[in-house]
């Protein structure tokens, strides 16, 4: 069984959010990190790892990227600013880059699917997004027993060179 972290411990780099069902959902191809325009507060909240992906997408406005229905509740720490949890937040990408997403959701009608949130070396937010297009429900099946049968031939690998004495 896993250990719990402490309530009170922050994180200053590594993952804060993590939207698990993703990989599940989505066949995912390219990924790209991008920059996340936050208040400070949202930083806050983040560190303490109380975000959650799992209905976010990223979407296009006025020729930007965007983050919509992430949800980062509002930091307790004592801070009177107020901000919305699911308010849409600003991706920071080249243009280039934009541009070349943009292009993968329009021809390919894949979305932009936001894998998790981390700290960088610096201590930046960042988001891990995937270019993903939808998996059937026979893709998922196939899925889950490529992954059981992985699971099962490391389990056996390890346990060959084992004997019963």
């Amino acid at each position: 069984m896993a250990a719990k972290k402490p309530k009170n411990t922050m994180i200053s780099h590594g993952i804060a959010a993590q939207n698990r069902k993703a990989r599940h959902d989505y066949a995912i191809g390219e990924t790209v990190e991008a920059g996340l325009v936050l208040k400070g507060p949202e930083v806050k909240s983040l560190r303490h790892g109380r975000a959650t992906l799992t209905e976010a997408w990223a979407g296009e406005r006025d020729g930007e990227l965007w983050l919509f229905n992430a949800y980062i509740p509002e930091y307790q720490g004592g801070v009177l600013s107020r901000f919305e949890p699911r308010a849409p937040r600003k991706l920071l990408l080249h243009k280039r880059q934009i541009r070349q997403l943009l292009g993968a959701i329009t021809r390919e009608g894949a979305t932009l699917v936001p894998l998790n949130v981390h700290f960088n070396d610096r201590g930046r937010a960042k988001v891990t997004l995937g270019v993903g297009t939808g998996r059937k429900k026979e893709d998922k099946r196939h899925a889950i027993a490529e992954r059981d049968w992985q699971r099962s031939k490391a389990r056996l690998l390890r346990n060959k060179g084992k004997g019963d004495y």
